[in-house]
């Protein structure tokens, strides 16, 4: 009886360790793929910084816009409120398409699923995922010109923030606490810019 009981809660915390580990690695690769959508939905739509597209310099018009031109625009939000570093305001709508895709913006953190023909966005495959986790972020690569319609292409980095590893059955049994995941992040380069582009 007392083997069976020694072994038996080792077998079960085992087991248990199995679980929550397995659960952490599915949460490590929908945050990877998150990170992939969202910079493919940024790379084609409106840009989340609003002073983007006037942000190269104008001294010489139809001339490349040269790399470091203009500082990062980093936008994220804190809490209910969205901003843009380098003097960028934030554009609720174009952040709501790559957080949400082309479901409603509703102005908060809900994920609503797709209609048919919809592209999804972050939230649909990181489940639980809140906008203020999400950072995107536009550098000037050395792409594009200055009279370009769309403005300069920037180089378009989406990443992640604050996101924890969760033990359910660990934390219980073993007092293991929520692990903050690496900084995913996914980097392409600007395209059309556009919300209607495909």
């Amino acid at each position: 009886m007392v083997e069976m009981a020694i072994a038996a809660t080792l077998l079960l915390t085992l087991t248990l360790g199995f679980v929550d580990f397995g659960y952490a690695f599915y949460q490590w690769n929908a945050a990877t793929k998150a990170v992939q959508a969202g910079a493919r939905l940024a790379s084609i739509s409106d840009p989340v910084a609003t002073a983007l597209t006037t942000a190269a310099p104008i001294s010489s018009p139809g001339a490349p816009v040269a790399a470091g031109a203009y500082g990062p625009f980093v936008c994220s939000y804190t809490g209910t409120a969205g901003s843009c570093t380098n003097s960028g305001a934030l554009s609720p709508a174009n952040f709501s398409r790559i957080f949400r895709g082309d479901t409603a913006n509703t102005g908060d953190d809900a994920c609503p699923n797709p209609a048919t023909g919809q592209r999804p966005g972050m939230c649909h495959f990181f489940p639980g995922l809140r906008r203020d986790n999400v950072v995107v972020t536009y550098t000037a690569t050395g792409l594009g010109y200055q009279t370009r319609l769309g403005g300069p292409v920037p180089t378009i980095t989406v990443s992640l923030k604050n996101i924890k590893f969760q033990f359910f059955f660990l934390g219980g049994l073993l007092g293991f606490g929520d692990l903050t995941m690496p900084t995913m992040l996914s980097t392409v380069t600007g395209e059309d810019l556009k919300s209607t582009a495909p």
